[in-house]
């Protein structure tokens, strides 16, 4: 039997094999799906045929964009809901899912499908490439729910355990399309249709393998109510937005490009259609630099992850250094295969009998050693997107992977290209311009993260959970408290905790979450005071867990007053539980924030209600109910009405009183 790796103790390389190399096949296929069609459409049909797959392949951008958002976003929502064992949840999630990636993916396809006339001319498309890319494209668009529901379900299918699965699933289809390929472009003499063919029949028996696997699922037992969408699907689409839009940038230096190397290509000796066939190529080969540097990084997602908010900053500036190293010796290795042997490197692509082969040659020539002529820079940027991501911060990763291809690239090629009038050697001279300029950015902000850590100390005073000497005797009693921002809320819980001789819980969860999931005190902390000032959405769902089996575990052993993370809604099926919200009055909590906790005068009603509005989010987010619906509670009271000790009084009271009723 396999020993299961420990993230936390375990040597750096160990794990980092373990974890890269499975992602790195895995996104390696994909990337040999597209070059196996390059090469025999460009062997058996020539320039037009490989300027006709590069025309459509904005199209199958969109797709993988599309079955990504919801295939990410449905396993980071199984893996959560099953953290929480709420087994039914992540039925109804996983369920909704999958019949939603059929519904998406079958109306995309239509769209695409009829929509396609217009598309091809805006992805570029010159006139004599047009019926090509059209021909092409028809069956594309008729294969593309087959590739959108199995591309998904890949991601579940890990999700769910079985990595070998997902991977096998696709091999098949990838070494199936190898053999049809020539079949179909050359024994049948199809040409472009024969490789769109041989590509569809890859892509749909992946895709009944992905679909047989539905009944395997070990996580848990779908039932034929499950598959009705529901409203958590606005829950998975978020999730899973980040990767939506890395690949979304993607697709508009994808469009971009295109529409640029043919319009500035008809100027030139080169025309058209040359620039728009070699764009496609390159681009085709440099896929597989980026799925092995991307594999390496995403597959340090984890371990990167874990030990950062375990506090093990030195295993996580070792991780960084050894991803960051491996992924430049990539980056260099693809670079000198661009620039030193770039007529070998093309020539796959196409027949010394093409009537284009010198001209298509020299073009090809031409962008390796300009436009991919320091390429090899990229590895900082991808790896930087991914670390920081992995560190937490989403929108500065986003923004990361728009640095080059939107910030940088894009206005720098349309300001050389057309305000200089250098035309088309221009776009491709603004390649290597805009991979300094991203680098020396990335510098920065690669830089900055790692001294960060290096300035960061986990050993940071531990908070201790206080315990009263528990008098109680009586049947277990457990309260939840959730309450405004200045309303007392907090010395109520703290004044009733001590009346009735039970263990009080708010800060003294923080060392108890952190034993429970390896998550530093320090980091738990921060994150706490992040979630309750300033809420962005991006939660942090290792914390969420770890509090709710702490709570969920406390209540098993003993009675206590829980104050707020959501503790209603965590222990809502549990029947000694009594759940109580209190809130108070405009003028009463301002009062309370500029004494207890020094808030300004001027600004405490603002702050307030920041703080309450970020609650309230935080809430929604995990319960996916409202903060102030009475529904959710036993008990609603006004602080102020009473004041804070004949509160606790009272609570004390009804729960008493509900003790003797029982």
């Amino acid at each position: 039997m396999n020993k299961k790796l420990d993230l936390g103790k375990d040597n750096i390389n160990k794990l980092l094999l373990s974890f890269a190399i499975p992602c790195v096949i895995s996104m390696l296929i994909n990337s040999v799906y597209n070059i196996v069609d390059q090469i025999f459409i460009g062997k058996g049909v020539g320039t037009v045929g490989n300027a006709a797959t590069n025309v459509i392949f904005p199209l199958v951008i969109i797709y993988g964009a599309v079955a990504s958002i919801i295939g990410n976003g449905t396993s980071a929502n199984l893996s959560l809901k099953l953290g929480e064992g709420k087994k039914d949840d992540a039925k109804k999630t996983l369920g909704s899912a999958i019949t939603i990636s059929v519904i998406v993916a079958i109306l995309l396809g239509a769209v695409s499908y009829f929509a396609l006339p217009i598309l091809v001319k805006l992805f570029g498309s010159t006139e004599t490439v047009y019926p090509y890319a059209l021909a092409y494209g028809k069956i594309i668009a008729l294969g593309s729910p087959f590739v959108i529901i199995y591309s998904a379900l890949s991601n579940i299918i890990r999700a769910d355990g079985s990595p070998k699965y997902s991977m096998i699933m696709l091999v098949i289809g990838a070494i199936l399309n190898i053999i049809l390929d020539p079949i179909f472009i050359f024994g049948f003499n199809m040409g472009v249709e024969g490789g769109a063919i041989a590509t569809v029949i890859g892509q749909v028996v992946s895709c009944i393998i992905a679909l047989a696997y539905i009944p395997k699922i070990k996580s848990v037992k779908l039932e034929k109510k499950d598959f009705k969408p529901n409203k958590s699907i606005f829950r998975i689409l978020g999730l899973g937005l980040s990767s939506f839009i890395t690949q979304m940038t993607v697709l508009v230096l994808f469009v971009f490009m295109n529409n640029m190397l043919t319009r500035l290509g008809a100027n030139t000796k080169f025309g058209s259609d040359i620039p728009l066939s070699v764009y496609g190529i390159i681009s085709k080969v440099n896929s597989l630099y980026i799925s092995s540097i991307l594999g390496i990084a995403i597959g340090a997602q984890p371990i990167i992850g874990f030990n950062y908010g375990a506090g093990n900053k030195k295993r996580v500036q070792e991780a960084l250094r050894k991803v960051l190293i491996t992924n430049f010796i990539i980056g260099i290795m693809f670079n000198l295969m661009f620039v030193l042997f770039p007529k070998q490197l093309v020539s796959l692509f196409i027949t010394t009998g093409d009537a284009n082969y010198e001209l298509f040659i020299e073009f090809a020539v031409l962008t390796c050693r300009s436009f991919m002529l320091i390429m090899g820079l990229n590895a900082l940027e991808i790896t930087t997107s991914i670390v920081v991501q992995s560190l937490g911060n989403i929108f500065k990763a986003t923004m990361v992977s728009f640095t080059r291809q939107i910030i940088l690239f894009i206005p720098i090629a349309c300001l050389l290209g057309l305000v200089f009038n250098k035309g088309i050697y221009g776009v491709l001279y603004a390649g290597p311009i805009a991979d300094i300029l991203c680098f020396i950015v990335c510098i920065f902000i690669f830089g900055s993260e790692y001294l960060k850590l290096s300035k960061e100390h986990s050993n940071k005073e531990t908070i201790e959970t206080k315990k009263l000497e528990n008098t109680y005797n009586g049947p277990k009693i457990v309260v939840t408290i959730s309450r405004e921002y200045g309303s007392g809320g907090r010395y109520v819980g703290e004044l009733l905790a001590k009346s009735l001789g039970i263990n009080f819980y708010d800060k003294e969860l923080i060392s108890l979450a952190a034993k429970e999931s390896g998550l530093s005190e320090e980091y738990i902390s921060k994150t706490e005071q992040k979630k309750n000032s300033n809420y962005t959405g991006n939660n942090d769902d290792r914390l969420f867990l770890a509090e709710a089996k702490v709570i969920k575990d406390l209540v098993k052993k003993e009675s206590c007053v829980i104050v707020g993370r959501c503790a209603d809604y965590i222990l809502k099926d549990n029947k000694n539980v009594i759940s109580i919200f209190l809130y108070s009055d405009d003028e009463s909590k301002v009062k309370r924030a500029i004494k207890y906790y020094g808030l300004d005068k001027e600004k405490a009603l603002k702050e307030i209600n920041k703080i309450n509005k970020a609650r309230a989010k935080h809430y929604k987010f995990y319960t996916n109910r409202d903060w102030y619906d009475l529904e959710n509670y036993d008990l609603m009271l006004n602080v102020d009405k009473k004041g804070v000790e004949e509160t606790a009084h009272i609570i004390e009271d009804i729960i008493l009183k509900r003790k003797i009723d029982k």
